[in-house]
């Protein structure tokens, strides 16, 4: 009998391997098999987003969309009110993203000032502070997206509470920034 927790996985009852074979034949059996034009298709675009193709993969299975636009956190661009422009490497790679790049600007670094040192971004928005509420920093994240739907939008960030921006945002996935700039 199978209770609360059970993945109704094989039992260990006499037969097991053949329930076994049959169980994983069932699971693989839900898993797509993609043509391979679609696949290359969607190397071609991860590489168009300065993504990794797992990274991309895993986000079209989450969300069933494409990535239309990033979300980068301040500390993630190592941009800060002292040094506003991100480092060249960084801003090179950000140069040949298809999509939208948008900043957040982490206090006491300022939309304004983000936007003016780093022309490769579409634009800066206040970030909200760590410790927000859910509903402060949803509405913080959605006057960021400009409309864009949230379940297509990756949040690059640098710190785990940022982590939480991408939940109260509902946005497709968080990387960290190491991660994204390798």
């Amino acid at each position: 009998m199978s209770g609360i927790g059970h993945n109704r996985g094989p039992s260990m009852e006499p037969g097991k391997t053949w329930r076994t074979h049959c169980w994983t034949a069932a699971r693989t059996a839900l898993l797509p098999t993609l043509p391979i034009e679609v696949v290359r298709n969607r190397v071609k675009r991860a590489a168009e987003l300065g993504l990794d193709y797992r990274t991309y993969a895993s986000v079209r299975a989450q969300t069933g969309h494409d990535v239309v636009a990033f979300l980068f956190s301040s500390n993630a661009l190592r941009v800060t009110a002292q040094r506003p422009a991100m480092p060249e490497a960084k801003a090179a790679k950000l140069a040949n993203v298809a999509a939208s790049r948008r900043g957040l600007a982490v206090a006491p670094l300022t939309a304004d000032l983000m936007t003016a040192g780093n022309p490769v971004l579409d634009g800066a928005w206040p970030a909200p502070w760590a410790l927000d509420s859910f509903p402060v920093i949803r509405d913080r994240i959605r006057a960021a997206l400009q409309g864009q739907p949230a379940d297509r939008v990756i949040l690059v960030g640098d710190h785990g509470l940022e982590a939480e921006w991408c939940a109260a945002g509902r946005l497709a996935a968080w990387l960290p920034a190491e991660r994204y700039f390798g």
